[in-house]
């Protein structure tokens, strides 16, 4: 059923009932059958002439890179900044407003699919898990040698000076600014599909602005840039994963041929890591495994408060705990004025050096966040049907980046904590950031209980990539098939294929060709068309809730009928 929109309108004393009906054009039979042809078809050109291009011409894909680096990402660092911290501002208003903050993604008392430690697992596996066994150690530790502070002489590198500063700025990479993209993308698809009908795809999320003109070619463009920017955000996370999934079978001691001389992942490593985890990973695509993702998750959460209890006991302990509310006080305190400043680059020694630092870390995080923001948000969308808006934002937002504190105070908090003491002998700050996770375990136990250790991280890293590419696939799938994931059958089961092997090959032709760093900035060139999807996602989030709250004002319902029929159903 559908009504006449009102949501691209100006509103009028008497509001009309919201836009309840999004056509979008799938193919009726063959090969693409129920599928947008134009972007299913589009995206594979976009991401197999990316592929080509760095396999057959790795010198001018990386000369090309390196110049983007230097202009193009430069010139939109103040956009991503800015951007970030205006995601943050609509996700606390949309919150903290009563009249907002108690809509319901959902029908009229509708219950949520999972319970609350379900889906908390959800949401952090889905959203950062494997960037966080990477970085859990690697980032404190880098801005304990490096960061704003040091480069402006305010405290001296790898000092116990230095340890606040440094997590003042790893929390501000890994708390709300990634999750407030998160939780906003999903918001803004969620809130109209499962309160107005509209297909979970991300074209739907712009409805309440632009209305029936998202059914067309706009649509189709808003659809193809979140598909090619999901690959490209898929592909860093995953070439983290394997860089240290590699290192891992490393120190277990399954052979000198899993890395090179520079102590990175071989050629034959990553071939070998790409076959098995993306060949699983499609495979569960392929046979509905997906499903698992709940059983998944919470095995992911509880090895993970595993891990952490051991890093509790035997390694920083109360100084870990102390660290961890003095660095949250000291982010909260400091976080207005870090997420408006931008550094530009003034010919002075300093002010280059911060210039410099800013686009390495910050913009870089903020375009990974937002490139991934289509996977995670349609995800965390399909898992918090139910929900009101205010336990959404909170949940999204707060209980992840808290989880990701306590990784940060506790594994990076007994890195930093050995570094200073000497205890590592160097090792720690020796090895490559992939490998400083199991260093850090190395110099802390004994060898049989560190390639333990080591081994449960091994595993915890499998399941996260697995289920990340597995979920990529699919809400890929979802995107190209307006809302669903195509017809059952042979043709599904070849577009699964196709995108388990473009992910694959995008890992794997710049991580041999070209490094991670030339991930991370194809990564932020294809998030920039996206961004401004994400602006408008957040600007039409608010004109949809604003609206739904005059609605409910003048006694106009706010759900459409479809949704008030499927209730009934499963009340009846």
């Amino acid at each position: 059923m559908s009504t006449q929109p009102a949501d691209n309108v100006a509103p009028t004393d008497a509001m009309d009932p919201p836009l309840c009906d999004l056509p979008i054009n799938t193919a009726d039979s063959g090969f693409y059958h129920g599928f947008n042809k134009l972007v299913t078809i589009s995206a594979k050109v976009i991401v197999a002439a990316l592929i080509l291009w760095a396999i057959l011409f790795p010198v001018h894909a990386n000369d090309t890179l390196a110049l983007a680096n230097a202009t193009l990402i430069r010139e939109f660092a103040g956009w991503y900044v800015y951007l970030v911290a205006f995601l943050m501002l609509v996700a606390l208003v949309l919150a903290i407003v009563p009249q907002s903050g108690s809509l319901r993604i959902g029908a009229p008392g509708e219950k949520p699919e999972f319970g609350r430690f379900s889906w908390f697992a959800m949401l952090f596996g889905a959203g950062i898990g494997i960037g966080m066994l990477t970085y859990a150690t690697g980032e404190p530790l880098s801005h304990f040698g490096t960061n704003p502070d040091t480069i402006r002489g305010v405290v001296e590198p790898m000092s116990a000076e230095t340890i606040q500063s440094a997590y003042r700025y790893t929390f501000l990479h890994w708390g709300f600014a990634a999750w407030a993209t998160y939780a906003l993308v999903g918001l803004a698809v969620g809130y109209v599909a499962y309160r107005r009908g509209l297909p979970l795809t991300i074209r739907s999320g712009l409805a309440p602005l632009f209305g029936l003109r998202m059914s067309g070619f706009w649509g189709h463009l808003v659809d193809l840039v979140a598909v090619v920017a999901t690959i490209l955000g898929v592909a860093v996370t995953m070439s983290l994963g394997v860089e240290q999934f590699v290192a891992g079978l490393s120190r277990l001691g399954l052979g000198d041929w899993l890395l090179n001389d520079a102590g990175t992942a071989s050629v034959a490593a990553i071939i070998v890591a790409l076959i098995v985890l993306v060949g699983a990973s499609t495979l569960s695509a392929i046979s509905g495994v997906g499903r698992g993702i709940k059983w998944l998750s919470n095995l992911n959460m509880t090895l993970s408060f595993i891990l952490l209890s051991v890093f509790l006991i035997f390694g920083s302990g109360i100084g870990g705990v102390t660290l961890l509310f003095t660095s949250i006080a000291d982010y909260l305190v400091s976080l207005p004025g870090d997420a408006l400043t931008l550094w530009t680059a003034d010919g002075t020694e300093t002010g280059d050096a911060l210039a410099q630092w800013q686009l390495d870390w910050s913009v870089f995080y903020w375009a990974w966040w937002i490139a991934f923001a289509p996977f995670v948000g349609m995800f965390i969308a399909r898992v918090s049907r139910g929900r009101t808006i205010r336990e959404y934002v909170f949940g999204v937002v707060l209980v992840p980046s808290l989880m990701c504190f306590i990784w940060m105070a506790l594994a990076g908090g007994t890195a930093i904590e050995l570094v200073l003491s000497g205890a590592d002998d160097g090792a720690i700050m020796a090895a490559t950031i992939s490998d400083q996770l199991y260093a850090t375990l190395s110099s802390l136990f004994s060898s049989g209980i560190a390639s333990l250790l080591s081994g449960l991280v091994v595993i915890l890293l499998m399941t996260y990539l697995i289920t990340s590419a597995d979920s990529a696939i699919l809400i890929v799938n979802t995107i190209n098939g307006a809302g669903g994931e195509g017809e059952e059958g042979t043709e599904r089961r070849h577009h699964i294929l196709f995108w388990g092997a473009a992910i694959a090959l995008v890992v794997g032709s710049m991580l041999i060709l070209g490094g991670i760093d030339a991930i991370r900035i194809t990564m932020i060139i294809g998030a920039l068309p996206f961004s401004g999807v994400v602006a408008l996602m957040a600007v039409s989030i608010l004109k949809a809730v604003i609206y739904d709250v005059r609605r409910k004002r003048d006694g106009v319902e706010t759900h459409c009928p479809v949704i008030l029929e499927e209730a009934a159903a499963k009340a009846s």
